[in-house]
Formats: C-alpha cells, structure tokens, sequence
C-alpha cells in the first residue's frame, strides 16, 4: 500500500517530526503532532482519545511554566502539550492549542493510516494525581513521580488504541534517539521495553506494522558519524534521510 494519496496521522517523538516534515516536503498529506512532541506511550495514547472525542481544553488544564524566573518570563500551557505551545498569556495558549485540536480531530478521522513513534517507556506522573504527563514543563521535580511501564502495560494500551479504529493502518516504530538523562543502561531497558510491547501488540493485532528505524540507526548506521557532534544522542540529517529512504520503500 503506498502512502502517496493516504491521509497521515503522525505522532511521537522528535524523530517523528524529521521523518513527518520529510512526508511534507515530499507531498504526502500528513497531520503532524498536533499536541507537539511526545515521548510516551501513555501521553501519545491520552492525545488519540482526546482525538476522538474533540473535547476542548479549558482554563483548569493550563499551568504556568517559568522559562527564567529572573527576568519574570512565564509562558501558560497544559500537561498535554510540548513546550512550543507555550504561551504568554492563558488565553493565547487555549485559542491556539484549540484550533489545532479542531483541525486535528477533523485530520484523525479522515485518516486511512496513523504513524507512531514511541520514544521512552519512562513516564512522569503528577504526585497529587498520579497523571501521565507529556512533558515536565519545568515544574519542579519534587512534583512528580517517575516509573517505567511494563511491556504488558504498554502492549495493552496500544491494542486498545488499535481496536478502536479497525479501518485505519498502524504503523509504529520506536526512535532512535537515546534518552541519557535515564541513563545509557536506562536507556537501554527503556527502548527494549517499546520494542517487546510492540512484538506483543503485533502478536494480539497481526495488521499492525512496524517499520525498524531503531534497528537502522543501532546495526547498519552505528558508527559515530553518523550522530550529531553536539550531543551523539541524535542522528545527523543524512541519517534520518537514509531512515527516511529506507521508510518510503518500506
């Protein structure tokens, strides 16, 4: 099935986005992030139903996040959201995280095929509520918890995100970006955990696809030229366009 002619739902980490802003640019129809970047299974499945049921966010959704304290910065956003959703004023952010919720509902249920890439099995939960969050927003850390999903966890929620939408084609992947901050072992037990609970879900939904960027980066790109010099946690562009190529056959 080629995806020229699809309507493209895609979500999931940064990775997500350099591969999504590559579909753009070669003409597919895609709908990319619309909550902006996430990481987790939990948030990225929290962002589908928010999809299907079009509910708007409200005033009692939105935090202040400081940006620099010392100059009196604050932006508003939600839990929900990447920080590029910031802003400077409560309503700004609700107009803006609205309309792209609008158009994005409208985008989900026309879509044909949705893509996902799971970043971190590593959640942040709210200590008051036990809520997943998407992002950390510079709330201080004394504010949360932090767990690791279960295989099991993560392979059931996905299975159920999957069954509500029969008519739709699933594609997932897990990125390649390492996650330092949970460690290099961390990170290793994090990225094996999406890869177990995406074989789970396959086994419970066979129509499922899983495209192997993971594998790409780790076996046929593992030398260090292929990463960034600034950090060696992210693939160079030419590394993501060869992923991109070997996606587009696939």
């Amino acid at each position: 099935m080629d995806l020229r002619g699809c309507h493209i739902v895609m979500m999931g980490s940064c990775f997500a986005t350099e591969v999504g802003e590559r579909l753009i640019a070669d003409g597919y129809d895609v709908t990319l992030n619309p909550f902006g970047v996430q990481y987790n299974p939990a948030s990225i499945c929290a962002s589908i139903k928010r999809l299907e049921s079009g509910a708007h966010f409200v005033p009692e959704d939105v935090i202040c996040r400081v940006d620099d304290a010392s100059k009196g910065l604050v932006r508003y956003v939600s839990y929900a959201h990447h920080g590029s959703f910031a802003r400077e004023t409560t309503e700004a952010f609700l107009a803006d995280a609205n309309a792209a919720l609008d158009a994005a509902v409208a985008a989900f249920a026309a879509a044909d095929t949705v893509i996902i890439t799971l970043g971190t099995a590593w959640v942040f939960r709210l200590a008051s509520t036990g809520e997943v969050v998407s992002n950390c927003h510079k709330v201080p850390a004394r504010e949360f918890t932090r767990d690791l999903m279960s295989v099991g966890e993560i392979s059931a929620m996905l299975a159920e995100t999957v069954r509500r939408h029969p008519g739709k084609r699933w594609i997932f992947t897990v990125s390649p970006i390492r996650h330092l901050a949970d460690t290099l072992h961390g990170n290793q037990i994090s990225k094996s955990t999406l890869l177990l609970a995406i074989d789970a879900l396959q086994r419970e939904c066979p129509a499922v696809g899983y495209f192997s960027s993971y594998e790409i980066m780790m076996d046929e790109l593992r030398d260090y030229s292929w990463y960034c010099v600034s950090n060696k946690t992210h693939p160079t562009a030419e590394a993501v366009d060869v992923i991109y190529r070997k996606f587009i056959n696939y």
